[in-house]
């Protein structure tokens, strides 16, 4: 025997189901969006102040905070997109574990460039050097025209383009020529020893005396450094500007030159002295230049 079905009876459960449905889409949907306009205004409400807080901190480059506000940018935008798919049922578990391997998998294959960013980082928040300074990185001087999260860019002397990346930088020794306002000036002067010691040394102090680059605290050390095999050297010292460095050093080696040579004062080159024996005990001493290596000393052609 068949039972009859209420045609309408299927037609208002079909039309309530879907009327259930259609609103909760609706909803979901509108959730969605409120919460990927609220977490996007907030992802970049926090970035830009974080940006403006970093920059203001005079330890804090620009480069590295626009870094840390794009980082934070991108954490928040992330939490935000898992968020709008959890409110349409996504299981985003296994999602979080798929980018998290490949996270490591990037990770693992860039390790070295990792390591020039995190060492950038190291030298834009430490600040070691800064652009504009004169460096020695890794066995390299130079101007450093650049610096970003994976390289140091600099400028030789000689204006040659060095880059180095900021593994190897952080990695070695970094000697910061321009780091200090003030520099030693280190002169070392030959002379003969038939010389007057207290001569030579009041000429050398007279001539650094003179130039007024030269800082009167700490004053001017000028003594002997030591009996060398030809001469007797001279240590001199002096504090100046640090920008004067060079410019001292070349004015004043030259003006030494020229008062030496005023003064009658030797500047000696490098000679051996032969001691030639006789059959009556008589010594006759010798002095000749110092030749290259691998050539036939002059026979002695005088004596002392």
């Amino acid at each position: 025997m068949t039972t009859a079905v209420d045609p309408s009876l299927n037609v208002d459960t079909i039309t309530e189901y879907v009327a259930t449905v259609g609103i909760n889409v609706i909803l979901n949907v509108a959730m969605a969006a409120l919460i990927l306009f609220v977490g996007l205004f907030i992802a970049g409400f926090i970035s830009r102040n974080v940006r403006r807080a970093t920059e203001k901190h005079p330890r804090i480059d620009t480069t590295l905070a626009a870094f840390f506000a794009s980082i934070i940018r991108y954490i928040i935008v992330a939490i935000v997109i898992i968020a709008v798919l959890t409110r349409f049922g996504v299981e985003t578990t296994s999602m979080v574990a798929a980018l998290g391997a490949a996270a490591l998998a990037i990770g693992l294959a860039l390790q070295g460039t990792l390591a020039n960013v995190a060492a950038g980082v190291m030298i834009v928040f430490f600040r070691p050097y800064k652009i504009g300074d004169f460096v020695d990185l890794n066995g390299t001087m130079g101007t450093v025209k650049d610096i970003n999260l994976f390289l140091t860019v600099m400028a030789t002397p000689d204006n040659k383009q060095v880059i180095v990346p900021n593994g190897q930088a952080w990695g070695n020794v970094i000697t910061n020529f321009s780091a200090n306002p003030t520099r030693r000036v280190d002169f070392t002067f030959s002379t003969s020893y038939d010389d007057d010691i207290e001569h030579v040394r009041s000429v050398i102090r007279r001539v650094m005396e003179a130039d007024e680059r030269f800082h009167k605290d700490p004053p001017i050390f000028v003594e002997v450094s030591a009996h060398a095999d030809s001469s007797i050297n001279y240590a001199a010292r002096g504090w100046c500007d640090a920008p004067d460095y060079w410019p001292i050093f070349w004015d004043i080696t030259r003006k030494m030159k020229i008062a030496f040579d005023e003064e009658g004062i030797e500047i000696p080159f490098p000679h051996r002295v032969h001691v030639l024996r006789q059959e009556k005990g008589q010594k006759i001493r010798v002095s000749a230049p110092v030749e290259p290596a691998g050539d036939e000393m002059p026979e002695p052609g005088g004596t002392d």
